[in-house]
């Protein structure tokens, strides 16, 4: 019994492994066109190079990673709501197919939203470090907005106002759970970046979802149980 009870639980665990490392090379293998444009932009030898670069990403981020990232959400609620990981890579493709529409459009808005977030840090980063600091803030809470729209978007069947409406009304009313999103999401971004970066193509983006959706849904269920439903 206690040997089963252990390979039970090596299974567990395998399983789980699976789940996160495929459903994250699916995320980077629908979006390689980005990958390899941050990476020329990283390596670039001139200024030039990136003023050439950048507006093609920005082009490319509402057609790509949006898409490519609601399908991660999506397909990750299964996991945690249905246990359910028959069939991961056609799971990932169904959502990807079925939300690609309204995830793009979703990813045009956040996208110029983002755009005029970065041209305004960037300048109040010269001229003032007080109003640097608060655009910096509200950069914070405009990434875990972006993260709510993925979370609502895979749970319920909203229309694009309804799920930008209320996707601000989780961010701003619940900060309990914008906390939870801000520490776990840049703990585990720190680790990848600095300490573990094998996680990267295999692991964070998969977990980064994985905490985010099960602290969004956490906070669902209980104010479910408050409203009496």
């Amino acid at each position: 019994m206690k040997y089963s009870g252990v390979m039970r639980g090596v299974y567990a665990i395998s399983m789980w492994v699976m789940r996160f490392s495929i459903i994250n090379l699916l995320w980077l293998l629908f979006q390689l066109p980005i990958i390899f444009i941050v990476v020329s932009i990283l390596y670039a030898n001139s200024k030039e190079d990136i003023i050439i670069l950048l507006p093609i990403l920005i082009i490319l981020i509402p057609f790509l990673l949006f898409p490519a990232t609601q399908s991660m959400f999506s397909t990750v609620r299964d996991w945690l709501i249905n246990d359910d990981d028959k069939g991961l890579i056609q799971s990932y493709i169904k959502y990807y197919k079925e939300n690609y529409k309204k995830s793009m459009k979703t990813g045009i808005i956040l996208t110029v939203v983002w755009g005029i977030w970065g041209f305004d840090f960037y300048y109040f980063s010269k001229e003032s470090v007080v109003l640097m600091f608060m655009v910096g803030f509200l950069g914070l809470l405009l990434y875990v907005y972006t993260i709510n729209i993925f979370s609502l978007n895979a749970h319920f069947h909203l229309s694009l106002a309804g799920l930008l409406k209320k996707s601000l009304i989780i961010t701003i009313g619940s900060p309990i759970l914008t906390i939870i999103i801000l520490l776990s999401n840049s703990l585990l971004l720190v680790i990848s970046i600095y300490k573990l970066t094998f996680l990267i193509p295999f692991f964070t983006g998969a977990l980064i979802t994985f905490l985010s959706f099960s602290a969004f849904y956490r906070q669902y269920i209980n104010l479910s149980h408050l409203n009496g439903q």
